[in-house]
């Protein structure tokens, strides 16, 4: 399937479903934003407003010189708030376990098979809350090394990201960090993770303005927050201190990056929605990939 998509991506092909995953019951979906043109075309009503948005929160004082032109974004981005809904939401149709997700390996010598399209979510230990939490995309290394099948599951950060930031305050207090893994979804969900967006936007605000649908969500009983559009939930805690060895990974500058310890995730539960579809990408690039670790 990786083999696949990096063909397909070279030559500026479609996005591709697979429909048959060998070992999964779930199709799978890649290459969503393989050209420039197809990411303006999902997101042609919303763009100009979304630029518009990030440029004043990057610089407040033209909103004050010129208010009655921003009248429409500061509406926009009103209106994108999070909305808190009922827990009878699509993604509650069912449950599964990491094994039977799509086991997705993109390189030989990869530690495993990696989610490479999540969405991670975490809440700031001191303030609790969606509008303090941070939607990151961050490496999940789904099995291999010494993760318990079914039980574990690696993350890989920096601890100046987001996530990291609050666990070293959950580490701190010695509590458990809860941790939320979405995959799937509205695409303005996954391409709110990965962007860099100005301190104080908040990636739910940015993917409901983006996607000119509020970003839904609700608490289940073991307190994890669930994206109510998702494909797929996977909740968790990461332990203080707790790590397992990571990697290696074919990284997206042609090398692998060496296997080094990483938080390791206990994970609670798998939720899934009706007719649910995995969705993936590939990093790297297959002319310059070498065997060769990098050190």
């Amino acid at each position: 399937m990786a083999a696949i998509h990096l063909r397909v991506y070279e030559h500026r092909g479609p996005a591709l479903l697979f429909e048959n995953v060998k070992g999964s019951k779930f199709p799978a979906v890649s290459n969503l934003f393989g050209t420039l043109g197809r990411s303006k075309f999902m997101f042609r009503d919303t763009l100009e407003k979304i630029k518009t948005l990030v440029d004043i929160k990057g610089d407040p004082v033209k909103a004050v010189k010129h208010p009655f032109r921003y009248l429409n974004v500061a509406a926009t981005a009103l209106s994108a708030l999070p909305m808190k809904t009922g827990s009878r939401a699509p993604i509650n149709f069912g449950r599964t376990q990491i094994s039977e997700l799509p086991q997705i390996v993109n390189w030989p010598m990869d530690g495993g098979p990696f989610v490479t399209m999540p969405q991670v979510y975490t809440e700031d230990p001191d303030k609790a809350g969606i509008m303090n939490a941070n939607l990151g995309m961050y490496r999940i290394q789904l099995g291999g090394n010494e993760y318990v099948q079914n039980k574990e599951v690696g993350l890989h950060y920096q601890l100046h990201r987001g996530i990291g930031i609050h666990q070293t305050k959950a580490n701190a207090k010695g509590q458990p960090l809860k941790v939320s893994i979405f995959v799937g979804g509205p695409p303005s969900h996954p391409l709110s993770a990965v962007m860099p967006l100005p301190e104080g936007l908040s990636e739910m605000t940015f993917a409901g303005a983006l996607g000119n649908r509020r970003f839904r969500y609700f608490y289940d009983e073991e307190g994890y927050c669930i994206s109510a559009d998702a494909d797929f939930v996977i909740t968790g805690t990461v332990m203080p201190h707790e790590n397992k060895p990571e990697g290696p990974f074919g990284d997206h500058l042609g090398y692998y990056s060496l296997t080094h310890p990483f938080p390791v995730m206990k994970v609670s539960r798998v939720y899934h929605r009706k007719n649910p579809i995995w969705s993936f990408t590939v990093v790297g690039s297959r002319r310059r990939k070498t065997p060769a670790l990098a050190h």
